[in-house]
């Protein structure tokens, strides 16, 4: 009795399915980068930080995207930390 599966080469499908989901990958993290400028900058900013990461280690056809939402991620803490200074707590508002 076999506890796991047998080790089998990836196929096209596979990888395109690979491909697919780290595509996905990218676009959700600019958008969650996007939107955490405005609100929850500090949950969004490190989920979006999280998946481009994922998003390019897995080789992803969108990198600009990808890239975009590292950079928005890391802006997404900063704006946090400035706007925190400000008024020496956990959250900002307009």
């Amino acid at each position: 009795m076999h506890l796991t599966a047998p080790a089998t080469r990836p196929t096209a499908t596979t990888r395109r399915t690979l491909t697919r989901d780290a595509d996905g990958m990218a676009v959700a993290s600019f958008i969650l980068g996007l939107l955490g400028l405005l609100v929850l900058n500090l949950f969004l900013g490190p989920i979006a930080l999280a998946l481009a990461a994922v998003a390019l280690w897995r080789g992803t056809t969108r990198r600009g995207r990808a890239f975009l939402g590292l950079a928005l991620g890391a802006a997404d803490l900063l704006v946090l930390a400035v706007f925190m200074q400000a008024d020496h707590t956990v959250s900002w508002s307009f």
